[in-house]
C-alpha cells in the first residue's frame, strides 16, 4: 500500500509567517485533562478520534493544508504543546509550541484498490494505533485517498487531555464549512509563539497556587475549595454520593463477562455499523425511553452475540459499560477541555427478549437521572484537582491496570443535523472512535449526522477478534426491536 507520511524539518511555503513580539505564557491544564495526560502508555493511547468520509474528488494535500492553516488562528490549543512541572508538583501547562510545523500535523495516505470499507477500515485501525507525539502539539489530520467511487476520507485524531467528545465534535466542525461555496481567505499570519516559561517559573508558580488556593478559599473567594464544598452541600450533590454508593455497589455485585476484560497490547483492530434515527423513534414511540435506552438495548445485543459465539452466555450475564455523560452547559459549547462524568450500566446481554432487555436498560438509566450519579462524579473530579502528584503517579496505573469490573465504554456524542463540507466536498459520514483504557478491551462509540448513527467499535487486536460479530449484532438488535414495534 502507498503510504506517505509528509513531516519535513524544514521550513516550507506552506507554512504561515508569525507575527507580534514574543511573551511569556502558560495555561494550567484542568484536573481531568491532567489525568489523561499522565495516563497514557505505549498500550494506552488516549487519543479520541473519527474518520470521516467525504465526496470526491479529493483535493490536493496542498489545499488541505492550507484550509487546515487558515483555521488556526480562532483553535490556539492546535499550536501549543504540554509542559510538565518539576516532580510533578502542580499540574502540566499548555505553552506554546516554538517549532510548529503544520506540515508534521497534516498528513497524507492513500488506501489500496479497490478502496472499498475493508480497506479504509484497515488502514483507519494501523493510523488509529500510533500515539501521538507528547512533545508536540496533540493532533493530526490524515488525507486519504484513493476511495471508492471517487470519494476521499479524513482520519482526526485529537489527545483526551485537550478535549471530551463532545467539546472534540465542536472543535472538529470548527475545521468544517456550513456552505460548498464558503470562500476561505488565504493563510494569514499566525500569532508569534510565547517565550517557553523555564522550569524552575513553573515550579514556582504550581508550589504558589498550592498555597494561596487554600488561603483565597479561607477568604471566599469564589471557585476554590471552601466554596466547592459549600456547592455541594447546598445542592446535596455529597448527599447524592452517599445515596450512589449502595445502588453502584449493586451494580457492581452482579456476575459480568469477565472475558471482555484483559491486558491490551499496541495494536486496535476498528470497525462499524449504522441506525436511522426513524427506526429508533419508532422504537421510542411502541414501548417509551430516550433515544440512548434503545441504543443501550442493541448494543446489548451485540455483546449478547459475541459471548454466545465464545460459549459464555447464560440468562444471568451482563456486560458493565461505562457511559460517559458530557456535564458541559451549553455557555461551554466550544470550549477545548474535559467536561464530562459517567454512570455505570448493566448490559442485560443474557436476557433473550429484546423488549424486557429495553425496559430493563431504561429502568436503570432513570434511576441514574433520577439520583444525579453523573453529577456526583463531577464533584469528585474537581475534588480530585487538589492532588497533582498523586494524580501523576496514579492515573496511569489505574486507566492502563486491568480490572474485572467494567467490560466496555459506550459514549453518544450528538453532531449536527446539517450537512458540512470541505474545500467544497460535502461531509457524507462520520465514524468516531474511542480509546481503550482500564483493561478494557472493547469501546463503543456514536456519533449522529443528519438523521444517522454511525457505531465506531474498537477493539484489542488480540483481545477482540470477534469484533465484526458485535458490530453485525448491534445492527440485529435495531433490527429485532423495529420489528417488534411494527407489531406493536
Amino acid at each position: 500500500m502507498a503510504q506517505t507520511d509528509t513531516t519535513p524539518t524544514t521550513t516550507s511555503p506552506e507554512a504561515a509567517p508569525l507575527a507580534g513580539p514574543p511573551r511569556v505564557h502558560a495555561e494550567r491544564m484542568g484536573p481531568l485533562d491532567s489525568g489523561f495526560f499522565f495516563a497514557e502508555s505505549e498500550n494506552t493511547p488516549l487519543h479520541i478520534a473519527s474518520v470521516t468520509i467525504f465526496e470526491g474528488p479529493a483535493p490536493a494535500y496542498g489545499e488541505v493544508v492550507r484550509a487546515v492553516l487558515a483555521k488556526l488562528p480562532d483553535i490556539p490549543r492546535y499550536r501549543q504543546r504540554v509542559r510538565t512541572v518539576p516532580l510533578h508538583l502542580g499540574r502540566p501547562v499548555w505553552v506554546d509550541d516554538p517549532h510548529f510545523n503544520i506540515l508534521y500535523h497534516v498528513r497524507h495516505t492513500a488506501v489500496p484498490k479497490p478502496g472499498g470499507p475493508d480497506e479504509l477500515r484497515n488502514l483507519a485501525g494501523r493510523v488509529l494505533s500510533q500515539r501521538l507525539d507528547t512533545a508536540k502539539p496533540l493532533w493530526e489530520i490524515w488525507l486519504v485517498e484513493g476511495l471508492a467511487d471517487g470519494r476521499w476520507a479524513a482520519i482526526t485524531k485529537v489527545h483526551h487531555a485537550v478535549v471530551d467528545g463532545v467539546g472534540g465534535v465542536d472543535l472538529l466542525t470548527s475545521l468544517f464549512d456550513l456552505s460548498p461555496d464558503e470562500t476561505r481567505p488565504d493563510p494569514g499570519e499566525l500569532p508569534r509563539p510565547a517565550r517557553q516559561p523555564s522550569g524552575v517559573s513553573l515550579l514556582a508558580g504550581s508550589v504558589r497556587e498550592r498555597v494561596t488556593g487554600p488561603l483565597r478559599g479561607a477568604a471566599g473567594a469564589p471557585g476554590t475549595a471552601r466554596d466547592l464544598a459549600r456547592g455541594l452541600l447546598s445542592t446535596g450533590t455529597l448527599r447524592r454520593i452517599g445515596v450512589d454508593v449502595p445502588r453502584t455497589v449493586g451494580r457492581l455485585a452482579r456476575p459480568s463477562a469477565g472475558s471482555l476484560n484483559g491486558p491490551t497490547g499496541p495494536h486496535r483492530r476498528w470497525m462499524w455499523t449504522h441506525a436511522d434515527l426513524d427506526e429508533i423513534r419508532s422504537v421510542r414511540k411502541a414501548f417509551g425511553g430516550t433515544v440512548n435506552d434503545v441504543i443501550l438495548t442493541a448494543v446489548s445485543n451485540g455483546f449478547r452475540e459475541v459471548l454466545d459465539g465464545r460459549g459464555e452466555l447464560d440468562e444471568t450475564t451482563v456486560v458493565r459499560a461505562l457511559v460517559p455523560v458530557s456535564v458541559r452547559a451549553e455557555t461551554e459549547r466550544g470550549e477545548v477541555a474535559n467536561k464530562v462524568s459517567g454512570v455505570l450500566v448493566n448490559l442485560p446481554a443474557g436476557e433473550p427478549d429484546p423488549r424486557r432487555r429495553l425496559f430493563e436498560v431504561r429502568a436503570q438509566m432513570d434511576d441514574v437521572k433520577r439520583t444525579k450519579e453523573a453529577a456526583g462524579g463531577e464533584a469528585l473530579t474537581k475534588l480530585a484537582g487538589f492532588a497533582p502528584t498523586l494524580m501523576a503517579l496514579g492515573s496511569r496505573y489505574a486507566l492502563s491496570a486491568s480490572q474485572p469490573l467494567v467490560q466496555t465504554v459506550v459514549t453518544n456524542v450528538p453532531g449536527p443535523d446539517f450537512p458540512l463540507y470541505v474545500l467544497g466536498r460535502e461531509l457524507v459520514g462520520l465514524y468516531p472512535y474511542v480509546p481503550l483504557a482500564l483493561g478494557m478491551q472493547v469501546g463503543v462509540a456514536i456519533f449522529s449526522y443528519r438523521g444517522r448513527l454511525t457505531f465506531g467499535l474498537t477493539g484489542d487486536f488480540d483481545g477482540m477478534p470477534d469484533l465484526e460479530t458485535l458490530a453485525a449484532g448491534i445492527r440485529t438488535g435495531f433490527d429485532d426491536l423495529v420489528e417488534l414495534a411494527a407489531q406493536h
